[in-house]
């Protein structure tokens, strides 16, 4: 680990920090607007990993200690936290949310663009899904005991496609290996994670949308 990582590190956690607090103390008064929020802006990470020198240190110094805190803070810790975050949403939500960054990395420690990719629906298509499906969704649907709206589904496909063209750019912009640009696979992986989400309850979408995109993303862009 040499200086700029130290740097980075001490970045993150300042800005983690931040929107932990302004999510407990500044919309407290809308727990589930507070947890999506902390959804989103806490994904913004990605955009951090590729300025480490390694992967384990991201491991090491951010996904596993949050990972170990996010499980802490659930009703299955043997240690109670009082936080209105993850008590207005699934048990295990956020502790799905920080455990599989720490799997996808230490699958795919020389393809982070992957591990970007695979949060993105995650973080920002399933965020603002909930947060416009919630405000304006009208056609309902059910899935597996789970209600959701078409209009919460249309929202998390057309913010994963254009924030995963986002993502890539940036990757692409700062200099890091990617493979060429497709269109089409960023098009048809957003639709398949937004079935996937559809079809995922309780809060395990957090761990099957990012794992069945990474993989889609491996299995298009690298294998074939």
């Amino acid at each position: 680990m040499n200086f700029a990582d130290i740097i980075v590190l001490i970045a993150v956690y300042i800005y983690v920090i931040a929107i932990f607090i302004l999510s407990e103390k500044v919309l407290k008064t809308k727990p589930e607007v507070s947890r999506k929020f902390l959804h989103i802006m806490v994904g913004n990470m990605i955009f951090a990993m590729p300025f480490f020198s390694e992967p384990w240190i991201m491991i090491v110094f951010l996904t596993l200690p949050a990972t170990i805190g996010t499980f802490l803070l659930t009703e299955y810790s043997p240690i109670k936290i009082q936080n209105c975050v993850t008590e207005s949403g699934h048990a295990l939500g956020l502790f799905f949310y920080s455990a599989i960054w720490t799997v996808l990395i230490l699958v795919f420690p020389n393809y982070l663009w992957i591990v970007a990719l695979a949060i993105v629906p995650m973080v920002y298509g399933d965020g603002f899904a909930a947060l416009i499906g919630q405000k304006f969704g009208k056609v309902k649907y059910k899935v597996f005991g789970g209600e959701k709206s078409l209009e919460g589904s249309l929202t998390m496909f057309v913010i994963t496609t254009v924030m995963s063209v986002f993502v890539w750019m940036v990757f692409m912009t700062i200099g890091y290996p990617m493979p060429q640009f497709n269109l089409w696979a960023i098009l048809g992986i957003s639709a398949i994670a937004t079935v996937c989400e559809a079809l995922s309850y309780g809060g395990i979408d957090n761990l099957t949308v990012p794992a069945l995109t990474s993989i889609l993303y491996y299995l298009v862009t690298i294998t074939l």
